[in-house]
């Protein structure tokens, strides 16, 4: 194989595996049952914009691929470790404590994490928008829409 094909390779696996996990979402999209319609937009509509997306997504990863791959990934730049380990730990921690600790308070403690992980170095700032979403989120799924998504400390107060 030349320089160049290698070159392209990871990016070429890349946008494969795009497009396998939106011919995945596809395929399950397409089992989800109908059911009584009484309205044009039903649960099956989200899943299929969500399929279409991905697909496009992976088609255009491929060309991009193709023209030689991503250009900031060509420069040289060092995968930034600690970055990637503080959204992981963030991801982590939410999903040990939201059956403890309630949707809430996990979510944020969660959101600082991600945030400094992308560069953030405003912590209480993070924490109050973290509550405020999580608060938020929680707010709109459990009460209005009727989607429990982890009841805990301050979800029992409300």
């Amino acid at each position: 194989m030349s320089e160049k094909s290698m070159s392209i390779l990871p990016h070429l696996c890349v946008a494969a595996g795009v497009c396998v996990i939106g011919g995945l979402a596809v395929w399950q999209s397409a089992v989800i049952p109908k059911g009584a319609m009484y309205a044009a937009v039903g649960a099956h509509v989200f899943p299929w914009f969500v399929s279409a997306f991905l697909l496009a997504m992976g088609l255009g990863l491929i060309v991009a691929a193709l023209r030689g791959g991503w250009a900031h990934d060509q420069d040289g730049t060092i995968t930034e470790w600690g970055s990637l380990a503080l959204v992981g730990l963030g991801l982590f921690i939410n999903a040990a404590l939201i059956d403890s600790i309630g949707f809430i308070l996990a979510s944020s403690l969660m959101f600082p994490l991600v945030a400094r992980g992308f560069g953030s170095k405003k912590w209480l700032r993070d924490c109050g928008i973290g509550f405020g979403v999580a608060f938020i989120s929680y707010v709109g799924f459990d009460r209005v829409l009727g989607y429990k998504i982890g009841t805990g400390l301050i979800e029992n107060l409300i």
